[in-house]
C-alpha cells in the first residue's frame, strides 16, 4: 500500500494544473508516444526475448505478433492526441455552449500475464493520448517487459510521474489500486472473478470509473457449407494460440451435423501435429502454460471432461518431465452441461460440439454467462449476417478468427466486462465530457 500511495502521489503531481504534462501541447504528447514506438521497434529482439522467457510463449509469436501489436497500438494512439475535441451546441436562449473532452486524471491499470507487453500498450496508449497519468501494475508472473518499458518511457522523454510502473501481487498492490481514494479511473484485464472484486472496490471507495475486459467461453460456429480445411485450421488457431491462454479462445466449437465426424477427424490430426516444446526453437508452436497453478487447473478440467463422458480424441495429459507443458487436447461428443463446456479453461483444449439447425445453435451459443467474442464460418452471407446479429458478444468474426485490430473496438457483453478498448471508442473511456455555457448579449444563428 505504501508503494501504491507513492506512485499515486507521483501521478497526481504530474497531473496537477500547470504541470509540464498538463501544459504540454496535445501534438507533443503524440510525438512522445510515437517516440516510444520507435524505441520499442529498436529494442524489439530484447523485448520479445524477455516476453518469451517470462511467459513461456514462443519467441517468434512474441516478436511477430505481440511486439507488432505493441508498436501499432502506440502509433495509432499517437495520431489521436490532437484530434480529441468537443462540439459547439445550439442551445435555447442567449447562450454560447460548447463541450470539452478532458482527461479523467490518475488512471490505475492492472494487466494480465497472457499478453503482458501488448496489454501494457493497450492500457497506457489511450490513457496518455487523452492526457491522463498512469499507475500500472503488471501481473506478478510477468513483470519483466513492463519494467523494461519503464526505461524506454524515460528515454522517450515523458515527464516524471506520467507513467508509474508498480510490480506486485493482486491481493495487495492490485487491491490497493482498486480501492485508492485518489485514483480516478481503473482499467482491468483478467478473470471475471477478480473483475467483480475490482468493481466492488471502486464502488466502496470513491466510485472511480471502471472498464473491465474479462473472461470468455466463446462459440465458434461452423456450418456445413464452410470451406472445411480452412475452418479446421482457423478453429485450431482460435483455441490453441498462445497455449490456449486467450480470453478470446474459441473453446466451444459448434459443428453442423453433416460435417461433424470429418471435422473432428481433421481437427484431431491437426492437434496431433502441433509442435510443443522450447519457446526459443523456431519450430515450436506451443510453449508451456504460465505456471503450475494454471497447468493443474487445465488438467483438472480435462479430467472432469473425461469423467462426465466426453470423448477424448487426443492429448489430455501433461507432457515431459520438466515444465508445465500440456498435450494439445481435443474432445468430441461434448454436451452443453459439462464443466468443460461452461467454464473458461484457458489452456490448449478444444471442444467440438454437434448442432443441427441455425436457430438451435444460436440459442445454445448464447446460453453462457460470457459474451466476449463469437465466430461463424459459412459461404452463405445471409446466414452469416443473421447469426452475427443474434450473437450476444462484443465482437463477431465471419470466416476468420482472432482478427483483432487497433482501429476497432474490443470488449464484452454480459460477464465478459464493460467498456471498450482500442479504436476511437476506446478514447471515450479515458475522457470526461464537460459542458461550458456562456451568457451572451445576443445570439445569431
Amino acid at each position: 500500500k505504501a508503494d501504491v500511495d507513492k506512485a499515486v502521489k507521483a501521478a497526481r503531481l504530474a497531473f496537477s494544473p500547470g504541470s509540464v504534462w498538463r501544459r504540454m501541447d496535445a501534438s507533443e504528447r503524440g510525438r512522445l508516444i510515437d517516440k516510444l514506438a520507435d524505441l520499442v521497434d529498436r529494442d524489439r529482439p530484447q523485448l520479445a526475448t524477455l516476453e518469451s522467457l517470462d511467459s513461456g510463449k514462443p519467441f517468434l509469436q512474441a516478436y511477430y505478433v505481440d511486439l507488432q501489436g505493441v508498436i501499432k497500438t502506440l502509433r495509432y494512439f499517437a495520431g489521436w492526441t490532437d484530434k480529441i475535441h468537443g462540439k459547439t451546441i445550439p442551445v435555447d436562449g442567449d447562450y454560447f455552449t460548447f463541450t470539452r473532452h478532458e482527461p479523467i486524471g490518475v488512471c490505475g491499470q492492472i494487466i494480465p500475464w497472457n499478453f503482458p507487453l501488448l496489454m501494457f500498450a493497450w492500457k497506457i496508449a489511450p490513457a496518455l493520448c487523452c492526457g491522463n497519468t498512469v499507475v500500472i501494475k503488471p501481473a506478478e508472473q510477468t513483470p519483466l517487459t513492463a519494467l523494461y518499458m519503464g526505461a524506454l518511457i524515460k528515454e522517450a522523454g515523458f515527464p516524471p510521474g506520467a507513467v508509474n510502473i508498480l510490480p506486485g501481487f493482486g491481493g495487495t498492490a492490485g487491491a490497493a489500486i482498486a480501492s485508492h481514494m485518489d485514483i480516478d479511473k481503473i482499467a482491468f484485464t483478467g478473470s471475471t472473478e477478480v473483475g467483480k472484486l475490482i468493481q466492488e472496490a471502486a464502488g466502496k471507495s470513491n466510485l472511480k470509473r471502471v472498464t473491465l475486459e474479462l473472461g470468455g467461453k466463446s462459440p465458434n460456429i461452423i456450418f456445413a457449407d464452410a470451406d472445411l480445411n480452412y475452418a479446421v485450421e482457423q478453429a485450431h488457431q482460435g483455441v490453441f494460440f498462445n497455449q490456449g491462454q486467450c480470453c478470446t479462445a474459441g473453446s466451444r466449437i459448434y459443428v453442423e451435423e453433416p460435417i461433424y465426424e470429418e471435422f473432428v477427424q481433421k481437427s484431431t490430426e491437426r492437434a496431433q501435429r502441433r509442435t510443443v516444446g522450447n519457446p526459443f526453437d523456431p519450430a515450436t508452436e506451443q510453449g508451456p502454460q504460465i505456471d503450475k497453478l494454471q497447468c493443474d487447473k487445465v488438467l483438472e478440467l480435462v479430467f472432469s471432461g473425461i469423467a462426465e463422458g466426453a470423448k477424448l480424441e487426443c492429448g489430455g495429459k501433461s507432457l515431459g518431465k520438466k515444465g508445465f507443458f500440456i498435450e494439445p487436447t481435443v474432445f468430441s461428443n461434448v454436451t452443453d452441461d459439462m464443466r468443460i463446456a461452461k467454464e473458461e479453461i484457458f489452456g490448449p483444449v478444444q471442444l467440438i460440439i454437434k448442432f443441427k439447425t441455425m436457430e438451435e445453435v444460436v440459442e445454445r451459443a448464447n446460453d453462457s454467462q460470457f459474451g466476449l467474442v463469437a465466430a461463424v464460418f459459412t459461404k452463405d452471407i445471409d446466414k452469416a449476417l443473421t447469426v452475427s446479429a443474434a450473437m450476444q458478444a462484443g465482437t463477431v468474426w465471419i470466416n476468420c478468427y482472432n482478427a483483432l485490430n487497433v482501429q476497432s473496438p474490443f470488449g464484452g457483453f454480459k460477464m465478459s466486462g464493460n467498456g471498450r478498448e482500442m479504436g476511437e471508442y476506446g478514447l471515450k473511456e479515458y475522457t470526461e465530457i464537460k459542458t461550458v455555457t456562456v451568457k451572451i448579449q445576443q445570439k445569431n444563428s
